[in-house]
């Protein structure tokens, strides 16, 4: 019987030569010294050598359309040093459908951190109304060390990236071991590159793109941890954004670990809702016929599993598996009563619909490791160096260096929490990882935004949003109510849709936040988008030729 390993979250040249670079972006950290008006003047001469850049765009792809276009334009490495390395940033675009009534250019982000958005506007013009097509250059790119923008990588085998583990006494020694190692392969395999790899760099070279592409001004699409890349730009350059979407937010002052830990916060008024729903619905179930006896089902299962791994196509499952499906399965009450209900057939040797069990059961190779071995171009462990780059990188004071810290936190947060309590406070590689490069951004501004929320989302729970809201003070909020899933525009919803699509049209802001119901269908989309243990996930597909 096997062991189900638990998972985790077209290089074109560019003409022209390129200066020196240094950063002139304004950021809310103050620097270690005020720079002089030669030496401020010699970083914007640099600077303006990145900008000045005439890409050539050719075709994409042999299987894409032939008006999806692609280059690659060059950006620093560290924005800091005028003479340094420089990195490639790989972009594409599908040009306006209407010149005549376009605006400017619309970039987007799927998520991650480490999600690729090189493809992203094939998946952007099939959701975007006609009006919007119109208005916008779509444009997408692959953010610094992710996909074909110089893609970092750690050397990590697949078991290595198992990045969310949860708490046991009897392991966690070798876990201190494991996170350590992690830390060392990195540092000795990309180490003069892995620590520019931050949502601060990557929201430069969004600027920098914004200049290449000889716009005063961009707009932006972001989903998840786009939502965070688009507040830092918001906050390096206010006065560049334009018509901003934050669509599934994460919360600036928790980034990045107290956003995994509000995984398990989260987590667990949703497990409460299920189990009154279950029991509302005991006669098509069987869960129990009280909230309390759904709740006893669950947990009898998990100890079960904990004696004996169910077996499921091969796959042995133990409780800690049951409770990490669980984890985002619960945010919608009947894609996790399903799931139980076959998970209970298969622990009693039952024949079992696999479809159903998605929430819970998933082979080893289709998490962070999977995911990122599907595209060739890039390393197999491209999407875990990416991810731990950011999540490490742009905060390191949030993560604590004493490995028995994680070990208080993750027995206490499992009995707060426990469901997913121990797997988002236990040790990760950023408690070894090298001191940030710079300071964390502190996002607060008056630059207008629109920030769109499910009221259960499993990876970006609702209080989430409401503090990006609330940091952002131009902003106005779209809440869906009942809504469930990661990743909201567009899913059919006139409210929500309408509403979105009324802003990037006109660029007019709701006069005061929106609240908008649920249906059973926009239920039905959002859940297609919902990814187990992706921080925090990719609601878009990303649609590269392979995947259409």
């Amino acid at each position: 019987m096997r062991r189900r390993r638990l998972a985790p979250l077209l290089a074109v040249s560019v003409t022209a030569t390129l200066a020196p670079v240094l950063a002139t972006s304004t950021a809310t950290a103050a620097p270690a010294a005020t720079p002089s008006a030669a030496s401020t003047s010699a970083a914007r001469s640099a600077l303006d050598g990145y900008k000045k850049q005439k890409p050539r765009w050719e075709r994409c792809d042999a299987g894409s359309p032939a008006e999806f276009e692609c280059a690659t334009i060059k950006v620093p490495l560290d924005y800091r040093v005028p003479g340094g390395k420089r990195i490639d940033l790989a972009i594409s675009r599908l040009r306006s459908t209407t010149p005549d009534k376009r605006r400017g250019v619309l970039l987007s982000n799927p998520g991650g951190p480490g999600g690729e958005g090189l493809h992203m506007p094939l998946g952007m013009q099939d959701r975007l109304p006609a009006s919007a097509r119109q208005k916008y250059d779509l444009i997408g790119f692959d953010p610094r060390g992710v996909g074909r923008s110089s893609p970092v990588s750690c050397g990590l085998e697949p078991d290595e990236e198992n990045w969310l583990r949860p708490y046991k006494e009897e392991t966690f020694g070798k876990d201190i071991a494991w996170a350590r190692d992690v830390a060392d392969k990195c540092r000795e395999k990309a180490g003069g590159t892995l620590p520019h790899i931050t949502t601060r760099n990557t929201a430069r070279d969004m600027d920098v793109l914004r200049a290449v592409l000889g716009e005063k001004k961009i707009s932006y699409v972001g989903y998840s941890y786009g939502t965070y890349l688009g507040a830092v730009y918001t906050q390096l350059f206010p006065g560049r954004a334009d018509r901003f979407v934050l669509d599934s937010a994460i919360d600036p002052a928790r980034a990045w670990r107290g956003m995994i830990q509000w995984w398990a916060e989260g987590a667990e008024p949703a497990f409460d809702r299920w189990t009154e729903w279950a029991a509302e619905h005991a006669e098509k179930y069987g869960l129990g016929a009280t909230p309390k006896e759904v709740g006893r089902t669950f947990w009898d299962l998990v100890a079960q599993a904990d004696e004996k791994p169910i077996e499921v196509d091969g796959w042995a499952n133990t409780g800690d598996d049951i409770r990490s499906g669980m984890r985002a399965a619960v945010f919608s009450p009947q894609y996790a009563s399903e799931g139980l209900v076959e998970l209970k057939k298969a622990a009693s040797g039952e024949p079992v619909s696999a479809k159903k069990l998605a929430a819970f059961i998933r082979p080893e190779g289709s998490g962070t490791a999977g995911a990122a071995a599907a595209t060739a171009e890039t390393p197999s462990d491209n999407l875990t160096a990416s991810l731990l780059a950011v999540v490490c990188n742009d905060n390191s004071a949030a993560w604590p260096r004493d490995p028995e810290s994680y070990r208080r936190d993750a027995i206490e947060d499992k009995g707060r929490y426990p469901l997913f309590g121990d797997f988002a406070s236990s040790i990760k590689p950023c408690a070894f990882w090298d001191s940030s490069v710079e300071p964390a951004t502190e996002v607060s501004n008056t630059v207008g935004s629109l920030v769109v929320q499910n009221e259960w989302d499993s990876q970006t729970p609702l209080a989430s949003g409401q503090a990006l809201h609330a940091t952002l003070k131009g902003s106005k909020m779209v809440t869906v109510l009942g809504g469930e899933g990661h990743g909201v525009y567009p899913n059919g919803n006139a409210c929500t849709d309408g509403t979105v699509n009324g802003y990037l049209v006109t660029g007019k802001l709701p006069a005061k936040d929106v609240i908008c119901r649920a249906t059973a269908d926009s239920n039905a989309e959002a859940r297609k988008n919902q990814k187990r243990d992706v921080l925090p996930g990719s609601p878009l597909p990303r649609r590269a030729p392979d995947r259409f």
